[in-house]
C-alpha cells in the first residue's frame, strides 16, 4: 500500500520524534532509590536502552534496514535491558546480538554497534573494520569518543546523556538528524 506523505506531515513527524528525543535524552532520570545495587543497575540499564533507542531513531542509513541489527561488542555494564531485544517507537524491531570485536562479519551483521570495554588493540581493529561502512557506533564509556565512536554515553546517578564525535559522524555514512547532534555535548575532532 502506497501512502503519500506531505512535507507538512513529514515535518510534524520529525517534530514529534524530536520531542520524544528531548524528553528521553535530557529529562533527569529518577533512578530507583533502593539500597540494592541490582535495583540501581536495572534502572540504569533501562535508561541506557531509552537513550540508545532514541539515538537509533534519528539515524538514517543509505539503505534503511527493515529490522535494525544492533551488535554488542565487549563486556558492558548497562546492556541487560537492551539485549532482550526491543522495538523502536516507529515500530521497527531492533535485534540485538553479542559479537566479538574481531569478528570479520561485523560490518555485514550489524547496522549499529554498542561498544563496551575493549583494549586499545581490539578497539583499533574494530574501528578499522568499520571504516567505510555505514555502521553507527555507540560507546558505553566516554573516553572512546576521541578514538572513532559516533556517540559516547555518560551514565550518571540521575541521567544518561551522550557526547558526539562530529568527525566520526561525518565519516560514517550514517546520517544523524541535526537536532539530535545539538542535544549532545559535542566533542571536537582529535588533532
Amino acid at each position: 500500500m502506497n501512502v503519500a506523505v506531505s512535507s507538512t506531515e513529514h515535518r510534524l513527524s520529525w517534530r514529534r520524534m524530536l520531542l520524544v528525543a528531548v524528553l528521553c535524552l535530557l529529562a533527569p532520570r529518577a533512578f530507583a532509590q533502593t539500597a540494592s545495587p541490582v535495583g540501581m543497575a536495572d534502572s540504569r540499564a533501562q535508561a541506557v536502552t531509552q537513550v540508545v533507542l532514541g539515538i537509533l531513531s534519528y539515524a538514517r542509513w543509505p539503505v534503511e534496514p527493515a529490522q535494525l541489527r544492533l551488535c554488542v561488542v565487549g563486556p558492558t555494564q548497562y546492556t541487560d535491558d537492551l539485549v532482550k531485544g526491543t522495538t523502536q517507537a516507529t515500530g521497527r524491531p531492533v535485534v540485538v546480538q553479542r559479537l566479538l570485536a574481531d569478528n570479520p562479519d561485523i560490518v555485514n551483521a550489524c547496522d549499529a554497534v554498542y561498544i563496551g570495554e575493549l583494549n586499545t588493540d581490539e578497539r583499533s581493529r574494530l574501528f578499522a573494520s568499520l571504516m567505510g561502512h555505514p555502521v553507527l557506533s555507540i560507546s558505553e564509556g566516554g573516553d572512546q569518543c576521541t578514538v572513532g565512536s559516533l556517540f559516547c554515553l555518560r551514565v550518571g546517578d540521575e541521567q544518561v546523556s551522550f557526547e558526539v564525535n562530529l568527525d566520526s559522524v561525518a565519516r560514517s555514512g550514517v546520517r544523524i538528524h541535526p537536532s539530535v547532534l545539538q542535544l549532545s555535548r559535542r566533542r571536537a575532532p582529535a588533532s
